[in-house]
C-alpha cells in the first residue's frame, strides 16, 4: 500500500502542518483551536500518522486527549459543497472517549513493523490508523 500518491504532497503537507504549530504556538494550541476542547480537556499525546478512508490513507495528526481521540488531515481536501462548489477542508475525526468500544492493535503479517490501530465505537464504525513514528507509545495512552 503507498501511503502518498507523489512524496512532493508529504512534504507540503508536513510543511503546512509545521508552519501551523508554529503559529500557533504549539501542538497543544493546535488542537484546542481545530477541536474546540473544552475547559479542563488536557492533550496527552499527539502523533503524526495516517488514517485509512476508502479513497486512501490520510496523513495527519492523532490527538488523544483526557476526553477524546481525534485526526486532522495535514492538508485540506477537496470536496463538492451542496451547491456544487468545490471547497478545501481538512479532514477531521473527533470520537469522544465514553463512545469508543474498544482499541485494537494489528500488524502486517508479511511485515510486522507495520503496526496499526483500530478504534471501533459504540456504533460499530471503525477507524484504522497506520504510519506511527512511535506506534507503542501512542497505543500505551488509549
Amino acid at each position: 500500500m503507498r501511503l502518498w500518491s507523489k512524496f512532493s504532497e508529504l512534504v507540503k503537507g508536513k510543511l503546512s502542518l509545521g508552519a501551523r504549530i508554529l503559529q500557533l504556538g504549539g501542538v497543544k494550541r493546535v488542537f484546542r483551536q481545530i477541536f474546540c476542547a473544552k475547559e479542563g480537556e488536557k492533550l496527552l499525546k499527539a502523533s503524526q500518522c495516517y488514517l485509512s478512508t476508502t479513497v486512501g490513507p490520510i496523513a495527519g495528526l492523532l490527538f488523544i486527549s483526557t476526553q477524546r481521540v481525534a485526526f486532522c488531515s495535514d492538508r485540506s481536501i477537496k470536496f463538492s459543497s451542496p451547491n456544487g462548489e468545490l471547497v478545501r477542508i481538512h479532514y477531521k475525526v473527533s470520537i469522544p472517549l465514553r463512545k469508543i468500544k474498544r482499541a485494537n492493535q494489528s500488524e502486517n503479517a508479511k511485515k510486522p513493523s507495520q503496526k496499526f490501530m483500530e478504534i471501533v465505537t459504540m456504533d460499530n464504525f471503525d477507524f484504522w490508523y497506520m504510519g506511527f513514528l512511535n506506534y507503542q507509545k501512542a497505543f500505551g495512552y488509549l
